[in-house]
């Protein structure tokens, strides 16, 4: 009868020592990821803290502020006469100029991606305006959509159809405004076509020897493979759409005629408050009336808004494009 013999067993580690490899290894991680951290704490925890706190004060750049409890709140959310019309703005804005930037910039990728002569010319003219200026660009829109002496309403009567005011209606602005979005789609035109070039041509051939269609291909193939590219498409068009100040700005003074200096008062939202928006509410109360209390507020109002569709969008991703299957 043998018998085996078993190496003895390694000793375990001392606690202590273990504790100080573990602290060695928390500080040594700590250090490559400490200029990711002081920025975030620098130029997003701090600010973000301190909007918060400004929130709660009555705060004019003078003076120090003073504590004035849930003040700032009340007064945006039930007297200030311009909150509501510019949330409702921002919220028909994300809605629908975000939805028609991403169907349309969607369009325009699978039409360049289908081009066999010329696509090099095509890409090009698609994604010059995106280069254009933003003050710029809204200038030569206000002046093509004149209701007067614009050339699109000067066409338009020509062949005995309506034209609108554009910029001096109040109920035709924000449609001027997505269609100055929409010719400067060529930002989105350049992502989708990277993603379409990159589904694999190996499905297309195998769903045609199946009989299907182009719409069939479209929705079980195309859809699928660029959901990740319309996810980020529709998340940072929504953040860019919270942001939204210089275009309706701008169309607004240009079409009520102020194109004054600096030092000139103008109150946003021309006309009748239709191309108001949250950004623009956060400037003109905070550096024109000199409120910084309320205008955290509406700062803070903005960002829980981004957030939380940003987290919706994340949550629902799966329902965003529907299923391949």
């Amino acid at each position: 009868m043998t018998t085996t013999a078993t190496a003895p067993a390694a000793p375990a580690p001392a606690a202590p020592a273990l504790r100080a490899k573990r602290r060695r290894s928390a500080l040594r991680t700590a250090a490559f990821m400490s200029p990711w951290l002081i920025g975030f704490a620098v130029f997003f925890a701090y600010p973000l803290l301190s909007t918060v706190y400004f929130s709660f004060t009555k705060y004019d750049g003078f003076r120090a502020p003073a504590f004035n409890g849930l003040d700032n709140w009340s007064y945006v959310f039930t007297d200030y006469p311009l909150f509501w019309p510019a949330m409702r703005n921002t919220l028909w804005l994300v809605a629908v100029m975000v939805s028609c930037r991403v169907v349309f910039g969607l369009g325009v990728g699978l039409l360049v991606t289908r081009i066999k002569t010329g696509a090099g010319l095509f890409r090009t003219l698609f994604y010059l305006p995106h280069l254009a200026p933003p003050v710029a660009a809204t200038l030569a829109f206000v002046f093509l959509l004149n209701p007067g002496t614009g050339p699109v309403n000067t066409l338009l009567d020509s062949v005995g159809l309506p034209t609108p005011g554009w910029f001096t209606d109040a109920g035709w602005s924000k449609p001027a405004l997505t269609a100055l979005a929409l010719w400067g789609v060529g930002d989105l035109m350049v992502i989708f076509m990277a993603a379409l070039l990159d589904v694999p041509k190996e499905q297309y051939e195998a769903a045609e020897l199946d009989g299907a269609g182009p719409w069939a291909r479209f929705r079980h193939i195309t859809l699928p493979n660029i959901s990740p590219i319309i996810l980020f498409a529709v998340v940072t068009g929504v953040i860019q759409a919270m942001q939204y100040y210089t275009e309706p700005l701008v169309a607004g003074k240009t079409a009520a005629g102020v194109i004054g200096g600096s030092g000139q008062q103008f109150e946003p939202g021309y006309p009748d408050k239709s191309t108001l928006t949250l950004p623009q509410l956060v400037y003109n109360v905070g550096f024109q009336r000199f409120d910084y209390g309320s205008a955290c507020v509406i700062a803070l109002v903005l960002f829980a808004l981004s957030m939380a569709f940003t987290a919706l969008l994340m949550r629902r991703r799966g329902g965003l494009i529907g299923s391949g299957d």
